[in-house]
């Protein structure tokens, strides 16, 4: 994958912002943007590094600090973070584009072609994270923007526009803002890839899945999951550690509003005698009271505002044992009760604690629905096998309690850049 030479890419117009991210209304609006991006001349990982990091600087405003999660796109955006990646998931020619020997073959990485991004309507940023995955491989992006994220996409994709002063990526972007009941602007967007990375719950994703792809389109498929965190008695009881575990409790449920598939809905703590998990509510309930104040929810839909107050009077009226702490509004809301079944996720930072004999016995009852376990383990050894435990029933992810959010491949248990990498192979014709 080869650079574009500087000349080339003066020939090319600078896209207009209006190029960038369109409304769309026609089929003929999508299939022509796709016959854009396919004019385009390959980039190597390394080119787009440079744009990235020049992106994340721009990123870097107090402004564009009020889109949930901009933080982690910015880190997630360095080279230092993405050079290991590429290196890992491409092989260590990658970076190039040049040819690695393979015995009496040599291999290379090549994009597949347009890829097209399906993302979930809730994260902010997961048009463009997405987006940035395909475009480390070399490809180009047609990328569905839900009418609910345009404004903040807009304003992100203008400092990618900023800082591209080559035109290396702006050229090969195309985000396109159409409704999502508008089933021909699907098709004609699925007919129009060689790729799909699709997010979201589980009806918007089998739609997706059902769309007329050419035959050879690769599909990542990143589905509706959830997350859990843990902490065995040595840890939580532990008074000297509780204050940080707190916070890192607090700060990743507060990320997304606890939408993610990466949020923690369930905090399990393991039992010990002659200590109290309400203690470590209390602590918790602290924790959560100074994230409100740094990071304070600006609005929330009257239907999460319900679906709080059900959950609270639901969880108290269940089991007189059960507990709870809240404040008067719905700004956030930790469920106190006892047993190692999950219960049904309720978000806007709900977050249900509860006391289990062992955590061995809690971990052998997940399955493929969990994504993300976040631990917190005095004894390395004894982690080592809960983790074994956890992934041999569908875990993918298993973190430090305050990194659930991080992105790292492989997500979901596939890498994010190789899966729309073809690795081509060639043996030499001649000895």
């Amino acid at each position: 994958m080869p650079d574009a030479s500087k000349h080339e890419v003066a020939l090319i117009a600078m896209p207009s912002m209006n190029d960038l991210i369109r409304n769309v209304d026609t089929p003929e609006d999508i299939s022509a943007a796709a016959a854009e991006l396919r004019q385009v001349s390959t980039i190597t990982p390394n080119a787009t590094l440079e744009v990235f990091e020049a992106w994340a600087d721009a990123l870097g405003t107090p402004k564009m600090a009020a889109i949930p999660g901009i933080a982690f796109l910015r880190l997630w955006l360095r080279r230092n973070t993405l050079e290991p990646i590429i290196a890992r998931e491409l092989g260590p020619g990658a970076l190039d584009g040049r040819w690695v020997e393979d015995g009496r073959a040599r291999l290379r990485a090549y994009p597949v072609g347009v890829v097209g991004h399906w993302p979930a309507g809730n994260i902010e940023i997961q048009p463009l994270l997405s987006m940035t995955c395909a475009l480390l491989g070399g490809n180009a992006c047609l990328v569905r923007i839900p009418k609910a994220l345009r404004d903040q996409t807009r304003q992100m994709i203008e400092k990618l526009a900023q800082s591209d002063v080559d035109y290396f990526l702006t050229q090969r972007i195309r985000l396109l803002v159409f409704d999502h009941e508008r089933l021909d602007l699907h098709r004609a967007m699925a007919q129009s890839v060689d790729g799909a990375m699709i997010w979201g719950g589980e009806e918007a994703v089998t739609e997706i899945r059902s769309l007329p792809f050419p035959h050879w389109a690769r599909l990542a498929v990143f589905g509706p999951r959830i997350s859990v965190a843990a902490m065995d008695a040595a840890t939580w009881c532990d008074l000297s550690a509780r204050e940080a575990l707190c916070r890192r409790i607090a700060r990743d449920v507060w990320q997304f509003d606890q939408q993610a598939c990466s949020s923690p809905q369930v905090l399990f703590l393991e039992k010990k005698d002659g200590h109290s998990a309400g203690d470590f509510v209390q602590a918790l309930r602290a924790a959560f009271e100074t994230e409100n104040r740094i990071h304070p929810r600006e609005t929330i839909q009257a239907s999460l505002t319900s679906a709080i107050c059900q959950a609270r009077a639901s969880w108290l009226l269940e089991d007189v044992a059960n507990g709870a702490v809240f404040p008067s509004g719905p700004e956030w809301t930790i469920l106190q009760g006892y047993g190692s079944e999950i219960p049904q996720p309720t978000e806007g930072k709900t977050l249900t604690v509860l006391e289990v004999s062992d955590l061995f016995d809690t971990a052998a009852k997940f399955d493929s629905d969990v994504q993300t376990l976040g631990l917190a383990v005095a004894d390395p050894a004894r982690e080592a096998t809960l983790a074994s435990v956890a992934a041999s029933r569908g875990v993918d992810r298993i973190v430090q309690l305050g990194r659930m959010h991080v992105f790292t491949p492989p997500w979901d248990g596939v890498d994010l850049i190789r899966i729309m990498v073809r690795m081509v192979r060639h043996v030499r014709s001649v000895e």
